[in-house]
């Protein structure tokens, strides 16, 4: 119930240092409105529990300053133009191997294996940052490596994710070198392979790129959900099996999808 002033006059808490709920209240409208694509001042301002001329004023600022704007054929709100000027100085102010860092930590220190963080560049899977395990074995700096896609886990997500015609290009140019014996050289158990890796979100290659290591990457996405890089775990075949290490690869996906949201993206 609204607080009265002096004269017994309602007093709007938003008008009387209620600063901080109107922010949270515009942000309550701009969630509502990226979840369902347009909604009433009604429907909203009953699932805010708030008046519907609260609602309906808090709409009128967001739509001044074309963050929202009205459907004039149905009265209806939408996410307006000034949300995406807002949402394009993100992206180039957002560093990926800033924001990844602190996973790429978190999954060395919990897994005790190397951990790469890789984007495609040239043709090329390159390894961008690394965090290692604490293993004596895992001494390798892979950061400024460039490593061939076709026979890496990060080099097969990143291939995974590129349109039809750009991976052809890429394969044509590079081709197929063998670089273990267990090197996939045949384009289409390839492309198989990389339905699989689109289809289960993760890659595993098992001694391809070099004889007696393994690893697993998965995929990291940007604010349009495009593939913008691959995080991997490896290490050596003797002891580390991603697919039989119970909750690696979940893991490694969770953490896939928290550098993600850090770089923006919202799964739906």
């Amino acid at each position: 119930m609204a607080a009265r002033d002096e004269t017994g006059t309602d007093r709007d808490p938003d008008a009387q240092g209620g600063g901080v709920q109107s922010v949270d209240r515009a942000l309550q409208i701009l969630e509502i409105l990226a979840r369902d694509g347009h909604a009433g001042v009604s429907d909203i301002a009953e699932e805010m529990g708030v008046h519907k001329s609260t609602a309906s004023r808090l709409l009128g600022s967001l739509v001044s300053r074309e963050i929202v704007r009205q459907n004039s054929d149905r009265g209806k709100y939408q996410l307006g133009f000034g949300i995406l000027r807002l949402a394009s100085s993100i992206p180039g102010r957002l560093s990926l191997v800033h924001e990844a860092r602190p996973v790429l930590e978190s999954l060395a220190d919990q897994y005790k294996e190397t951990v790469n963080l890789a984007v495609l560049r040239s043709n090329y899977a390159v390894n961008v940052d690394q965090a290692m395990g604490p293993s004596t074995l895992a001494t390798y700096d892979w950061v400024g490596s460039l490593t061939p896609l076709h026979a890496t886990s990060s080099g097969k997500v990143l291939l995974a994710a590129l349109p039809v015609e750009e991976r052809a290009r890429i394969l044509k140019k590079v081709g197929l070198p063998a670089r273990t014996p267990r090197t996939i050289t045949d384009r289409d158990t390839l492309e198989n392979q990389l339905l699989d890796v689109s289809r289960d979100g993760y890659a595993v290659v098992h001694e391809e790129f070099e004889i007696g290591l393994n690893a697993v990457a998965v995929p990291i996405y940007n604010h349009f959900g495009t593939v913008i890089g691959a995080v991997s775990i490896s290490g050596p075949a003797f002891r580390f099996d991603p697919e039989n290490t119970p909750g690696l690869i979940q893991g490694l996906q969770d953490a896939g999808l928290s550098i993600s949201g850090k770089m923006g993206y919202t799964r739906r």
